[in-house]
C-alpha cells in the first residue's frame, strides 16, 4: 500500500487521500494514469490529503502537464494549505489556480493565523 490513493467518484470526479511525498507520489502517479484516462474533464478533490511536502506539488504539476498533453481538463479542490503555500513561494501557485485547462478551485488563501508569504529582499 503506498499511503496514498485515488478514487474514482464518478463523471470525472476524483478524491485524493494519504500522504503526498516522494515515497507516495510515484506510485500515485502511476495509479492516477489509468484511472484518469479517456476522461476530458478531471476534478480532483484533495481535501483526505493528510499532509504534503514539495512532492506532493510536483505531482499536482505534472497532472496539469499530462492533462495538457491529453487535451484533458483538471480542476483542483479542497488543495491542502501545504501545497498552496508551498506553489506561493515557488510562484508557480498561478498555474494550480488558472482557468480552463489545467487550473484549480478552491485554492486556501493564507489565514489570518499565518503571516503572508509575500516579503522580498532588495540589494542595496
Amino acid at each position: 500500500m503506498s499511503g496514498a490513493r485515488v478514487e474514482a467518484l464518478g463523471a470525472g470526479r476524483f478524491r485524493v487521500s494519504g500522504v503526498l511525498n516522494a515515497v507516495t507520489v510515484v506510485d500515485l502517479l502511476k495509479e492516477s494514469r489509468e484511472r484518469f484516462a479517456g476522461v476530458t474533464r478531471i476534478e480532483l478533490d484533495l481535501g483526505a490529503v493528510g499532509e504534503s511536502d514539495s512532492a506532493g506539488l510536483a505531482l499536482l504539476l505534472e497532472w496539469l502537464r499530462v492533462a495538457r498533453h491529453a487535451n484533458q481538463q483538471i480542476h483542483y479542490t479542497n488543495v491542502p494549505t501545504q501545497i498552496s503555500a508551498l506553489a506561493r513561494i515557488s510562484e508557480v501557485d498561478d498555474l494550480l489556480t488558472a482557468a480552463g485547462t489545467g487550473g484549480a478551485t478552491e485554492v486556501p488563501k493564507p489565514s489570518d493565523e499565518q503571516a503572508p508569504l509575500t516579503a522580498k529582499t532588495q540589494m542595496a
